[in-house]
């Protein structure tokens, strides 16, 4: 009987037969009691979950971002082993999907309501003006110079249109782009990834020609947009109050909840015809300066998560890639063509005009336009082409490799060095293993945490010449990783973490951030 457990395995000496237990040969009872094709995919998973972690300290010596190294090796492995890039296009395109999710509500959560709202409208004009004007470069030169043809072009220009300043931050390790300047990079990569979603799905939804397909496409995308900002700013304001007042019973369950109403957000978005992408990057800004429980324990959560999503995303795009087609002559010289035009004229010209209006220095202009660096969204809107069948899919997709690889070796290995010329401000985040503190079942009323910036009223100021109102008083400060003893002589110098008390938290917080955000 087959799945049976009992075999005939012999003859008796009476001419009958002898019954013994056979070992089983359902694929059922072969996993169940740990297969070796079984052992051998968790080993091979678990190999790159660890590979991955321990790359960053490869990355920051040599300031190649670690999902490129992953990139190349992925890229190489599935020439030499075509087995191992046998992933099926709607499920690799399924996982890049969900790792974007992940990362864009990490990205949001980072910049937070008070510095996105600081900036909204630098961030709003670069995530839509300079998407737009991005794409339409890129594809006036896929199609004058390399000879596209007019929708491969546009399609070509909406790929290659987002940024990824989650690369610049991967060269950078332990140090981070501080004041407006950060703020700006991060807030336009959230933009621009789910707007250039949007223009790849409108340009692959327009049917016809003419106006017709104008019309067709610019619907299309406000839909999502609008959809998808609605759905975002809802379900943040419901997460925030979900994580503020609904407890769980397990520390560790708060960060798995957060994560999951990330994706339950995308869902619904996505199934209203929105940008569900819009929606999670809205909601992580809503959420990132909430007040609530276990709020550190979330953040470091979504980060570790996104790290490993962006490594996913390039490991996939290696394995998708054909190399072969990557080395044809018309294929390597228009992706290394496109990947100059795009570094050195059509962002720091086109998108320089734009920065104009925008109250910047001028090295910040210059570090803003170096550092946008190419990444996720590229490979997933290039996937969305392949889906897509249209002709000449597998050329471009090579294309956006070729760019994305250029763009995080060459602009990323650069971007430590140009930070340092053009006097960008940054402060150097030094791991902290080690922590003492005292945990509270109820939020602590007029505790408040800020850190002391450049130009602000506290930089430079002792802690008795700080007007600090009443009832306020400074409870402790950390510098460098140390704490310091809080006199009245005890003066505050820029990157200091402050604890203070005090009935209004908002007149705190501008002698300690002062206008550097404003």
């Amino acid at each position: 009987m087959p799945g049976s457990l009992v075999g005939v395995d012999s003859t008796t000496d009476d001419g009958g037969t002898r019954e013994r237990p056979a070992k089983s040969t359902t694929p059922w009872a072969r996993r169940m009691s740990g297969g070796p094709q079984l052992a051998f995919e968790i080993l091979l998973v678990s190999l790159a979950v660890v590979t991955a972690v321990f790359s960053n300290r490869l990355s920051a010596l040599i300031r190649v971002p670690a999902p490129a190294l992953f990139l190349i090796v992925a890229a190489v492995a599935a020439k030499l082993f075509p087995a191992v890039s046998a992933l099926p296009r709607s499920t690799a395109e399924g996982l890049v999907t969900i790792a974007l999710v992940f990362i864009l509500f990490d990205g949001g959560m980072h910049v937070g309501w008070r510095r996105f709202r600081a900036s909204v409208g630098a961030i709003t004009w670069l995530g839509l003006a300079g998407t737009a004007i991005t794409a339409i470069g890129v594809a006036a030169a896929a199609h004058f110079i390399f000879g596209f043809d007019v929708r491969l072009a546009l399609l070509l220009g909406a790929a290659l249109s987002p940024t990824d300043p989650a690369m610049v931050f991967s060269v950078l390790g332990k140090r981070e782009i501080t004041g407006r300047t950060g703020t700006i990079l991060e807030g336009e990569s959230g933009a621009n990834d789910p707007v250039g979603i949007a223009l790849m799905v409108s340009l692959l939804a327009a049917t016809g020609a003419g106006a017709n397909a104008v019309a067709s496409g610019v619907g299309e995308f406000l839909l999502q947009m609008l959809v998808g900002a609605a759905i975002g700013v809802v379900g943040g304001w419901g997460l925030a109050k979900l994580m503020r007042h609904i407890s769980l019973p397990n520390e560790a369950l708060y960060s798995v909840r957060t994560i999951a109403c990330a994706t339950l957000i995308y869902g619904a978005a996505t199934l209203l015809h929105g940008s569900g992408f819009l929606a999670v990057l809205l909601a992580g800004i809503l959420v990132g300066d909430a007040h609530a429980p276990f709020k550190r324990e979330i953040q470091r959560f979504s980060a570790g998560i996104a790290s490993l999503a962006e490594i996913a995303v390039f490991s996939i795009l290696g394995l998708s890639i054909s190399l072969d087609v990557v080395v044809q002559p018309s294929v390597l010289w228009t992706g290394l063509g496109i990947a100059a035009l795009l570094i050195f004229v059509i962002r720091p010209v086109f998108v320089g005009l734009l920065l104009i209006p925008i109250r910047l220095r001028l090295g910040e202009r210059a570090f803003v336009l170096w550092a946008g660096l190419k990444g996720a969204v590229p490979i997933l809107l290039g996937m969305f082409i392949l889906d897509a069948k249209v002709p000449g899919a597998q050329r471009v997709f090579a294309i956006i490799f070729i760019v994305v690889f250029v763009s995080v070796v060459l602009q990323g290995a650069l971007v430590p060095l140009f930070a340092q010329l053009f006097g960008v401000p940054v402060r150097v985040a030094e791991p902290e293993p080690w922590a003492s503190g005292l945990r509270f079942r109820e939020r602590p009323e007029g505790l408040h945490e800020f850190i002391v910036q450049t130009g602000s009223a506290a930089d430079g100021s002792t802690v008795d010449s700080m007007r600090l109102g009443d009832g306020g008083w400074i409870s402790l400060i950390r510098r460098d990783g140390k704490l310091l003893q809080v006199r009245g002589s005890t003066r505050f110098v820029a990157g200091d973490v402050v604890l203070a008390l005090g009935d209004d938290g908002a007149d705190l917080g501008r002698l300690f951030r002062g206008s550097v955000e404003a």
